[in-house]
């Protein structure tokens, strides 16, 4: 399917760049395409998205949505039982109607309207790739130069702000006009040297960064871009803790930050039970083990080799950062926090941690990237509860999908049964509070004491508004219920790169404020064991 648009007049006062027409989303001219060097029009309509010259008007751009792929039709069985065999759902159409809380019926032929901000996001790309320093080749002085042109004044001085722990990524996300995710990122890839450092080509670092974000659904309140800019952010400060600041390699921090940019990479908005039940492949491909992060990383590294961003090094050397960077993306898997946050309270009551070792700076990156993924709850009110309001409507709008469809609805994801405040209270008594006070005794500093501060106010806000409201449910709030936090280490499959030890089959469901339920089902025996 394809969706035209015409966008406002902009004159091309540049010649477009070579690495452009190579991308995913090309530019082409139609008018003499042979001349400009650029593909075959028919090619390009297969391609994710293209913009592309009008010969009738030479200022207009038009761009192509190709992005939206709708399933000719939904196939039923009225048999199916179970795992809900029947059910085929492609996510990518989960937010595109109108009702975006309503899956595309059978012979839905219709892609619904596109997102104006994405279109806004898409233009604004084009127009960094046309007019910044970075590709002119202007020297720079300092990391602040590097991409002034493409910021505000505000969001600029934001930056220089950048590692303290109430940075209003929401109002940097608004200042920088969608785009928080790309330019956070660069500007602390280049503050640390890195791009230097390992010789990263600038172009190629910022198409990667600009691939990322857009494979990030815009349309899920939680897991979205600026969830893993806000994510990035709070690794950062992490970094910059005294333990880790001066026994940290650049090796480990380019893959802390470039991990916490990716950890959700084309998150589709619904937990691991909803792939699960409705047979998605993905559940399939993985056997409903860590299929999400398994996803995100696959994704990532995707993105990794098509835009050629480590291509410079030697291939030993890319795989390894490869299988680094899958590492500390899988250890977000929250149905393993038991495993991760024991084996952390036991270094720590041995005080055998030696960063000197890389498998313990490599351990210790994968605990600060999950405290970084569930930060939300000890970041200032003002902030946390913004992130409550979006996982608690990314959880309701999933649990709407499954009324619909006559499917379980997932623990915390019915609107009528559970409650904001209940919510985030339980998460942070069950799953926050351990994680945060065992990370408080590896690195007893000035921010673990204003996480943990935070993280207390806020429980005693979101009680208060529990008392008002009259719906405490000590059910919800119990510690055994496997809606927050019954877990036991789970299978790990062959796509996982650490070696650990298999489990028995189990069945686990937890919740995060992350909005990232898992359910682990390995049954024996079963097709998909």
């Amino acid at each position: 399917m394809e969706v035209c648009y015409q966008l406002p007049v902009l004159p091309l006062d540049r010649p477009v760049p070579k690495h452009v027409l190579s991308r995913r989303g090309a530019i082409s001219f139609s008018s003499s395409s042979s001349l400009f060097g650029a593909p075959d029009p028919r090619q390009l309509s297969q391609r994710r998205g293209a913009i592309s010259y009008d010969s009738s008007d030479q200022t207009a751009l038009y761009i192509r949505m190709l992005d939206v792929r709708v399933r000719s039709q939904v196939g039923f069985d009225p048999e199916g039982k179970g795992s809900y065999s029947y059910l085929c759902i492609d996510f990518r159409t989960l937010h595109s109607c109108s009702d975006s809380s309503l899956i595309p019926d059978p012979g839905f032929s219709s892609a619904g309207p596109v997102s104006g901000r994405r279109l806004r996001r898409l233009l604004s790309f084009q127009r960094y790739l046309h007019s910044s320093r970075l590709l002119r080749g202007t020297p720079h002085l300092n990391p602040l130069h590097i991409l002034d042109e493409d910021y505000t004044g505000q969001a600029k001085c934001m930056l220089e702000r950048v590692a303290t722990w109430n940075f209003d990524i929401f109002l940097y996300d608004r200042l920088t006009n969608g785009n928080s995710l790309v330019t956070l990122t660069f500007h602390l890839l280049n503050q640390y040297g890195l791009l230097e450092l390992f010789q990263l080509d600038m172009v190629k670092l910022w198409r990667f960064l600009v691939m990322v974000q857009e494979d990030y659904h815009s349309l899920n309140p939680y897991h979205n871009a600026v969830h893993a800019a806000d994510v990035t952010q709070a690794m950062y400060c992490y970094l910059r803790e005294p333990k880790l600041a001066k026994s940290l390699t650049s090796c480990d921090i380019l893959l802390g930050l470039l991990a916490a940019a990716t950890h959700d990479l084309d998150h589709p908005g619904v937990n691991q039970p909803f792939l699960i039940k409705t047979n998605h492949y993905l559940a399939k491909l993985y056997r409903n083990s860590s299929v999400l992060e398994n996803h995100h990383w696959r994704s990532a590294v995707g993105l990794l080799r098509e835009t050629g961003l480590f291509s410079h090094l030697p291939a030993e050397d890319g795989l390894k950062m490869e299988h680094q960077l899958g590492s500390l993306i899988l250890a977000t898997d929250i149905s393993r926090q038991n495993e991760y946050l024991g084996k952390f309270r036991t270094h720590l009551d041995q005080d055998d941690l030696y960063l000197s070792n890389a498998s313990h700076r490599h351990f210790i990156l994968q605990m600060a990237l999950k405290c970084a993924d569930i930060c939300n709850p000890c970041r200032p009110w003002e902030l946390s509860k913004q992130w409550s309001e979006k996982v608690t409507e990314e959880f309701f709008h999933q649990g709407d999908i499954e009324k619909k469809h006559r499917l379980e609805v997932s623990p915390l994801c019915d609107s009528q049964s559970n409650s904001m405040a209940n919510i985030q209270i339980g998460f942070m008594t069950y799953v926050v509070e351990p994680l945060f006070a065992e990370w408080g005794r590896f690195s007893d500093t000035r921010l673990s004491q204003t996480m943990l501060g935070h993280l207390g106010l806020n429980k005693a806000s979101w009680g208060g508004l529990v008392q008002q409201e009259g719906s405490s449910s000590p059910e919800e709030l119990d510690p055994s219920s496997p809606a927050f936090f019954t877990m036991s280490t789970p299978a790990v499959t062959e796509s996982e790169p650490e070696s650990a030890s298999a489990a028995e089959p189990i069945a686990v469901t937890t919740a995060t404020a992350t909005g990232e339920t898992n359910y682990k089902e390995i049954p024996q025996g079963s097709k998909e064991s």
